[in-house]
């Protein structure tokens, strides 16, 4: 309920709005605690209510604390039962996080004028971007399960071994730890796969002496973690050696500028700054990071374009990368969290290009 009243505060004693309407689905988890529901109401005189389908009721009414939970029956239209409960909650002026258009369209015909609707999803993400305590305890432990996933590609990872059997071995590493689910599709990508960023996972075998990028995560209690190391399957060239020294030297430097008040477009540059200097910087083809909690990517950002600036209990990945196409790429990634006085890590070990299986 805290983060509830925060809300309210922003919504309510801030924007003067007399009712918030939660319809994304990670939001949703964020203020009730279940990830199921349809949406949310919020008025600012009456009882919070959960929408949820039958599918999802029982749950609801089991794990949902401090809220009134609301059956959709199969046939009837959830935003004609929601505009209908904001009329009887005398709201006038209702804040939204977001909706599709169609869904907009059908709220605001089932208001019939009675209430302004406007779109306010950043107070949302003013909150969510600062992890209270609670958060951060899970976000910790969802690090250190993603630690133990990458211990065991250093573990398996060799010639001969095909790229989803890496990823199958990674992650049940750490769904034997204790993760709940992986924080997103694995990446295993090897060889001049390597060199995409987002190079998936494929049955590709891995051959001697390729750049392998492991790119993973683990969720625990819906919240997540994200870290990538690349190695070598076998002995590692004096090219491959230079190139990751390069990324590394760009990792610890970033990492090191991090704290609060910090620009994150200056996070960014002292990363982007080391590869330049190195000759690469046209390979540097992604943003330094971005935000992690109960989504994968989240704000704050941390790229040249950037406007803001970090705060302590922003949770950020720092993730340089050089990418050679038809050699192969390197990164090296880390979660961290922002605090008044440098970082910590979530994530951390394994800084070696070379594979121990």
């Amino acid at each position: 309920m805290n983060r509830i009243n925060a809300l309210k505060q922003k919504a309510f004693e801030e924007k003067d709005f007399d009712g918030f309407l939660i319809a994304d689905e990670a939001n949703i988890l964020y203020f009730a605690g279940f990830p199921g529901a349809a949406c949310l109401l919020i008025p600012r005189n009456g009882e919070n209510t959960l929408y949820v389908y039958g599918v999802n009721y029982e749950q609801a009414k089991a794990e949902g604390k401090g809220f009134r939970v609301e059956l959709v029956k199969r046939d009837e239209n959830l935003a004609a039962k929601v505009a209908a409960q904001v009329k009887d909650f005398g709201i006038k002026k209702l804040a939204f996080d977001m909706l599709t258009f169609e869904n907009y369209r059908n709220f605001a015909k089932g208001l019939r004028g009675k209430a302004r609707i406007k779109p306010q999803n950043k107070l949302v993400w003013e909150l969510r971007k600062v992890k209270d305590a609670e958060e951060l305890e899970l976000m910790r432990k969802a690090g250190q399960l993603t630690c133990e996933g990458m211990k065991a590609a250093y573990e398996f990872i060799r010639p001969g071994v095909k790229e989803y059997e890496a990823a199958a071995e990674i992650e049940y590493a750490m769904r034997r730890k204790g993760s709940w689910s992986t924080a997103f599709d694995t990446i295993v990508a090897s060889g001049v796969r390597s060199a995409f960023p987002h190079g998936g996972c494929t049955d590709m075998e891995i051959r001697e002496g390729d750049l392998v990028v492991v790119d993973i995560g683990a969720s625990y209690c819906y919240y997540r973690s994200d870290m990538t190391r690349t190695l070598v399957a076998g002995k590692p060239s004096e090219k491959q050696k230079r190139l990751y020294e390069i990324v590394k030297t760009a990792q610890q430097k970033a990492f090191q500028a991090v704290k609060e008040k910090a620009k994150a477009k200056a996070v960014d540059a002292m990363a982007r700054k080391v590869i330049e200097e190195a000759g690469y910087g046209e390979n540097f083809v992604h943003s330094l990071g971005h935000g992690v909690g109960l989504e994968v990517h989240e704000p704050p950002a941390l790229s040249p374009q950037s406007k803001e600036r970090l705060t302590a209990g922003n949770v950020v990945t720092i993730e340089p990368g050089i990418y050679l196409v038809g050699f192969g790429g390197i990164r090296i990634e880390d979660t961290v969290l922002v605090k008044e006085r440098g970082a910590e890590k979530f994530t951390n070990g394994f800084y070696t290009i070379e594979a121990i299986g």
